[in-house]
């Protein structure tokens, strides 16, 4: 009996434990968060757009040119790259997800939904997803390729002799680029900007650097020559150079802007949308508020019901309270009023499990069994009613986060947590607190606090 005792004041001091992590770690209700260590200060609540404001975008792709089969393809890896140029901003937990434009064979009418938590200049945002970096490599025209010319206001027309040589684009662009990295020279410690290329432009780079021995090939950025390097010599393994006079500010976003990569399809801007913070933290209010009243009257009804199963029900159930938001700060999850209407739920069914191993015991109490042999045999046979139950609802959950939208998938995520999270809870920790009470006989007290509702 001790070594339950004890089991059961380890999990009290752990539940404790995590509810001093989400107190502390949480800015808004810790008045000293500005002293707090920096592991408290790197898990706050991760919440969504509609939670903690933000800009809300939504593109248009053109997939006219793109075969039907392939366009699921093309919009994934649209989508992928929009990820990683959202990603540059530093933009906590953005949502890039793809609207189908239904069954309909060869419809164009696709979209890609954007939030973006936090991110209040729209302007900004639009600008720099949509930004498509077109990186040429180009070689010395041939000789007698036309020179250019210009047109003065009285229509005198000027040879650009004194340019410099004239360039030809070839086949290697940005498209066959695999990665970019920032590198500073030895020498002089400027910073350069390193290519490797996939196969295909591991073969092209090799072979224009083959046929252009002593030749400049320049290096074209956006229509502009950043980098005119001769070739000495024929240059394999598909890696390049650019330098130039780069800041190292400047030699970090070229780099973040080639990794991003090429839009795969066109997109046009449909509509964007800013959700005010003021508006984000009414509904975190309104959430919390909503979840503080649902889990009093549970806990009331839990007690003046099944008296004292009951009020061990609502310990156990404080703990798992305290278990899946501090699983919610670690994991990180992003929260949103979806999200939290999940995690509601999931208290209503770990209550669930708590009901029908009570009411278990109940019976086997009428039954003639001892307080005892009655707890063991309600925990033993509500089992199979939690178990089955509960897997329903893990189904349910996996279902909706695989196959829904991004505001689904938040809801089946804290449901599918606080389902397992429940399950820890309904059954191990409420069968460890009650078998940690030793009872003298089986007197009409004891009777009573096993009793529920209006018995005696």
């Amino acid at each position: 009996m001790w070594k339950k005792r004890v089991l059961a004041l380890i999990i009290l001091l752990i539940g404790a434990g995590l509810v001093f992590f989400v107190f502390k770690s949480e800015p808004k209700l810790n008045k000293n968060f500005a002293t707090a260590s920096s592991f408290f200060k790197n898990h706050p609540f991760r919440l969504g757009l509609d939670l903690s404001g933000g800009s809300h975008l939504i593109y248009k792709a053109d997939i006219s040119q793109v075969p039907a089969g392939q366009v699921s393809d093309s919009m994934n890896a649209l989508r992928d790259v929009i990820e990683r140029r959202v990603n540059l901003f530093g933009v906590s937990e953005p949502v890039v997800q793809v609207q189908n434009g239904g069954f309909i064979s060869g419809s164009t009418d696709e979209k890609l939904i954007v939030d973006l938590p936090g991110v209040t200049d729209v302007e900004k945002a639009t600008e720099m997803i949509g930004q498509t970096p077109l990186l040429e490599f180009k070689t010395e025209a041939p000789a007698g390729t036309p020179q250019q010319a210009t047109v003065d206001k009285n229509g005198k027309i000027t040879l650009n002799a004194n340019l410099g040589p004239q360039f030809v684009s070839t086949e290697l662009t940005g498209r066959y680029l695999k990665k970019a990295t920032l590198e500073f020279d030895q020498n002089t410690r400027e910073p350069k900007v390193g290519l490797q290329f996939d196969a295909t432009g591991t073969k092209l780079f090799d072979q224009i650097t083959k046929d252009n021995v002593g030749k400049i090939v320049a290096i074209y950025l956006d229509g502009a020559p950043i980098s005119t390097p001769v070739v000495r010599e024929e240059i394999t393994g598909g890696t390049a150079e650019i330098s130039g006079s780069f800041t190292p500010t400047e030699a970090k976003q070229l780099v973040g802007r080639l990794n991003s990569g090429a839009l795969p399809v066109p997109i046009t801007l449909l509509s964007r949308q800013t959700i005010g913070a003021i508006l984000g933290s009414n509904a975190v209010h309104a959430g919390v508020k909503a979840s503080i009243i649902g889990f009093l009257i549970i806990a009331l009804f839990l007690i003046l019901w099944y008296r004292l199963p009951g009020l061990i029900a609502v310990l156990a159930l404080s703990i798992y309270v305290s278990i899946i938001l501090a699983l919610f700060k670690l994991i990180p999850v992003t929260l949103s009023a979806a999200g939290m209407a999940g995690f509601i739920i999931s208290i209503g069914i770990a209550v669930d499990a708590n009901v029908l191993i009570f009411e278990r015991v109940k019976e086997e109490l009428r039954s003639g069994r001892t307080i005892s042999d009655a707890v063991a045999a309600g925990f033993s046979r509500a089992w199979f009613s939690i178990r089955d139950s509960n897997i329903s609802s893990i189904i349910t959950a996996i279902i909706l986060f695989s196959f829904g939208t991004s505001l689904i998938k938040g809801f089946a995520l804290t449901l599918g947590m606080g389902v397992l999270v429940s399950m820890l809870s309904a059954i191990t920790i409420t069968r460890i607190f009650l078998y940690t009470i030793e009872f003298v006989g089986e007197g009409k007290v004891a009777r009573f606090l096993f009793s529920s509702g209006l018995s005696k």
